[in-house]
């Protein structure tokens, strides 16, 4: 069967996968640097682009063309790249899309090293940012100037939760000529596509939900335009910023189970959020899953599940939200998200330390607000966990 014909878990499973000579069930790493060329005229053929034969990992092998194909089905795109980074991803899109003068409209809470890398190295070249609450699309509108090339947003944002309708963000963004990229690494291929919506690029830190398992470090991109991924790919293969096939044979193991992990974070985040909404030492909590959440309304209709991620101020000072972390016994004091196991974090410290104060309040990143990256443990000891740990607040 076509990928195309087939149900996201049997894309999971089959979609990208090639059956190597010897009959392996699964793909093999292929861990070599270079390829062996049948003779003189192959190795033409293959530089001429003339035979589709391998010539050196950094353009391309075939354990990372089976992760990045399944990718692109997961993700109803034209064709994927994997990265050694979700930054090197993020990277190869700024410097694929972005000439001197150029403009960028994105997320105000954007990851902060996305950000990051736009205002302490590219602003080097002559590339301005402008970074606003892109949930008011009058926002996106009133930003955009003659030399804007990009809008690159987050939905959800990290870590304030908050969506952007991303059909409205394609109609802008058409009208104006203008190329759009979406961080999905909150939402993962299985609650978000959004290329559906007319995105033309998806980025993914695969180190969160996709790989799931807190073990490697990888970033995807994933195009719609076959002549938008050409420039991307040409791109990462100049950067050198490829991902190891080892790496890529981890990746595509994990995402396996994406479902069933997702399914059971999901079903988790719901009962910590309701938990945590009526807890008496919570100012206020933002999941997409609660009917209290302003958004609730969009995310039902641009996600096909609320997700794992959950974020929420403690009453009293820092010094609060620091004891609630300190005193967790189950849940992990860590950065990143999207593994089994549940995370905790303080993002004005961690994550987004390296963005201002004021563009962090600007954002909504207040230093009471916790990110909570519920894993698939047995949902009654989370949340017995946070209970003992709050009581010390």
């Amino acid at each position: 069967m076509e990928n195309k014909d087939l149900g996201f878990n049997s894309k999971l499973i089959h979609a990208g996968d090639f059956h190597d000579e010897l009959g392996s069930a699964v793909t093999p790493i292929y861990q070599t640097s270079t390829f062996r060329f049948r003779d003189a005229q192959h190795g033409a053929n293959c530089f001429a682009g003339k035979d589709k034969g391998y010539i050196y990992t950094r353009i391309g092998n075939p354990t990372i063309d089976a992760l990045e194909n399944k990718l692109a089905a997961l993700e109803n795109g034209y064709r994927g790249i994997v990265l050694s980074s979700g930054m090197a991803a993020v990277t190869a899109v700024y410097m694929t899309l972005l000439d001197k003068h150029a403009h960028v409209v994105s997320t105000d809470a954007v990851y902060g090293p996305s950000r990051a890398v736009l205002n302490s190295h590219f602003e080097k070249f002559g590339v301005k940012s402008t970074f606003i609450d892109t949930s008011k699309i009058e926002n996106i509108e009133n930003s955009i100037n003659l030399s804007t090339k990009l809008i690159y947003i987050e939905t959800p944002t990290n870590p304030t939760i908050q969506l952007t309708d991303l059909k409205k963000v394609v109609e802008v963004a058409k009208k104006n000529g203008i190329i759009t990229c979406v961080d999905n690494t909150f939402c993962s291929p299985y609650l978000q596509n959004p290329l559906d919506f007319g995105i033309d690029i998806v980025v993914h830190s695969m180190t969160k939900f996709i790989n799931g398992h807190a073990d490697i470090v990888g970033g995807a991109i994933i195009a719609k335009d076959p002549d938008l991924y050409a420039q991307l790919r040409k791109t990462m293969v100049y950067m050198g910023g490829n991902m190891d096939p080892h790496q890529a044979y981890m990746v595509s193991r994990g995402l396996k189970t994406l479902a069933l992990r997702m399914e059971r974070s999901e079903q988790n985040a719901m009962k910590v959020a309701e938990h945590l909404e009526k807890h008496p030492k919570i100012s206020w909590i933002k999941y997409p899953g609660l009917k209290s959440y302003p958004q609730y309304e969009l995310a039902k209709t641009q996600m096909k599940g609320f997700g794992s991620m959950i974020s929420f101020g403690v009453k009293g000072d820092v010094n609060a939200g620091a004891t609630l972390m300190n005193s967790v016994k189950l849940a992990t004091l860590a950065v990143s998200l999207g593994g089994v196991e549940t995370l905790i974090q303080h993002p004005a410290s961690m994550t987004h330390a390296g963005v201002s104060k004021e563009q962090k309040l600007a954002a909504g990143i207040t230093d009471d607000l916790v990110r909570f990256s519920v894993g698939i443990e047995d949902v009654e000891d989370i949340i017995a966990d946070l209970d003992q740990a709050l009581a010390n607040v």
